[in-house]
């Protein structure tokens, strides 16, 4: 390609230096991150945890992911983002290396503290860096660009590490999973504090905000968009972390197909990303978000129906289509908060709703001991809840 047209095309894109650094950082980590991570329920069976510990390590990933966000934003206001972003890597490496290190099943949970739910201690400092390395006019499509570079590894990782799996075992290609993870972090870091500029506007400090003096500042349309919300995502979370046991343990398939299934949903994803938020900008939220409801919802009936890997397939494509509305739902989110305190809004909305939803990924493993069936179905009802209610009762108005 010429270099003009080159240039051209990195201006749109706002492909910048930092730009640069942030998204090979995003597709390193990641990769680390979803390669190792999506097998862990296998890996906690084979040291000899059961399904509770299983329940208990998702469970610590919706609580941490809720808890970590609002500390991830103030070390990134204090520190500033490149070095926050450096002790966010170095925390996840660390809890890599436990895993590594100690092949014990406990050892999992100590070090999922430092590695899980990584995505959300280091939003507030990738947002920021967005926000400062890119005009005003560009923050939507740096952002756009981060969400399309992160599915990437989404779709990759599990495929790279249901081969490891496959070829050296569940104890053994998990292990090496994360010594490649480990690698990667590394090569991450440096790609970071070579490309990204170090050089960041002052930020003014301020106490952390109360979320739930936020959340009584928040419209009653908002405060039902959480509620249908945190239903939907009780239907999501339920089955999470036994899908990979239904999969493999119960229908039959491998390892690697299972990584193929999680990259067919990836792929779903990112080809209806950006044309769904396109309409979605020139019409109506509400439809779009009843859908992405509805997909949730679907979900885990057709994992229920499924018995053979086309099925499956079905399934995850089904799974893929759930970020139909998603981009719309967090804009609706920031339509719908005070504006005086938007970004408090948005933090105080995942605080509460992952905090509840933390419930449902640890009850999902008592559901799935009673049967399988008990813990689709009951996440298919929660996802009927949440779904109707927002259809019914949702609006894109503030005052409503």
């Amino acid at each position: 390609m010429p270099r003009s047209k080159r240039k051209r095309l990195f201006d749109f894109l706002g492909l910048r230096p930092s730009m640069l650094g942030l998204l090979a950082m995003v597709i390193l980590v990641g990769m680390g991150e979803h390669m190792a991570e999506r097998f862990l329920p296998l890996y906690l069976i084979a040291l000899g945890g059961n399904v509770l510990s299983i329940g208990l390590l998702n469970g610590m990933d919706n609580l941490l992911s809720a808890l970590y966000s609002f500390p991830g934003g103030y070390l990134s206001d204090k520190l500033g983002y490149k070095r926050a972003l450096f002790i966010f890597n170095s925390l996840a490496i660390g809890g890599y290396a436990l895993v590594v290190i100690f092949p014990y099943w406990q050892a999992v949970l100590i070090g999922a503290l430092f590695f899980l739910s990584w995505s959300a201690i280091s939003l507030p400092a990738t947002v920021s860096l967005v926000a400062q390395a890119l005009p005003k006019n560009k923050h939507t499509m740096g952002i756009s660009m981060m969400s399309l570079v992160r599915r990437l590894p989404m779709a990759l990782g599990p495929l790279v590490g249901g081969l490891l799996v496959t070829t050296y075992g569940e104890v053994h290609g998990v292990r090496a999973a994360f010594v490649v993870a480990i690698m990667l972090a590394i090569v991450a870091m440096l790609f970071q504090q070579v490309m990204i500029e170090g050089k960041q506007k002052a930020a003014v400090i301020s106490p952390l905000s109360n979320p739930f003096h936020v959340f009584g500042s928040m419209s009653p349309t908002l405060r039902r968009l959480l509620l249908a919300d945190t239903l939907v995502r009780f239907c999501e979370q339920i089955p999470y972390a036994v899908v990979v046991l239904w999969a493999v343990n119960v229908i039959g398939i491998t390892a690697f197909q299972f990584g193929v299934l999680t990259g067919i949903e990836m792929v779903t994803a990112m080809l209806i990303y950006i044309p769904i938020a396109y309409l979605a900008d020139r019409s109506t939220k509400k439809p779009y978000v009843v859908m992405t409801f509805v997909f949730f919802t679907v979900f885990p009936l057709l994992l229920l129906l499924s018995n053979s890997f086309e099925l499956l397939v079905i399934a995850f494509v089904v799974r893929g289509l759930k970020e139909f509305g998603e981009p719309t739902r967090k804009a609706l989110i920031m339509d719908l908060a005070p504006n005086t305190m938007k970004a408090s809004a948005f933090g105080a909305y995942y605080l509460i709703r992952d905090t509840f939803v933390s419930i449902a990924a640890f009850g999902g493993a008592f559901l799935w001991q009673v049967s399988p069936s008990t813990n689709f179905l009951t996440a298919f009802g929660f996802g009927v809840l949440g779904t109707v209610y927002f259809a019914v009762s949702g609006s894109d108005k503030k005052n409503r």
